[in-house]
């Protein structure tokens, strides 16, 4: 592990990747002499498994009031009276 401060870190960024990729070290960085930031080699994210079951959650199912049709065309009075 490689304790530097900002400044340094800023000076000798290529140096320290370098060391990150070639020796798999880590770097901290440090501001006033508290640790801030860690860099590491990065590493893939592992993927996402699919989903195969796939079924509808009942809860989400449309509530229609009785009687009503969804289907049923519209009668004369229910159309707007600009589309008649």
């Amino acid at each position: 592990m490689i304790t530097v401060n900002m400044h340094e870190a800023k000076s000798r960024l290529s140096q320290l990747v370098k060391a990150i990729e070639e020796e798999g070290e880590v770097v901290i960085l440090q501001r006033n002499g508290q640790p801030v930031a860690e860099i590491h080699r990065y590493r893939p994210p592992a993927p996402t498994p699919i989903r195969r079951d796939l079924t509808p959650d009942p809860r989400l199912r449309p509530i229609l009031a009785p009687g009503y049709d969804p289907a049923e065309p519209l009668s004369e009075e229910e159309w707007p009276g600009d589309c008649r």
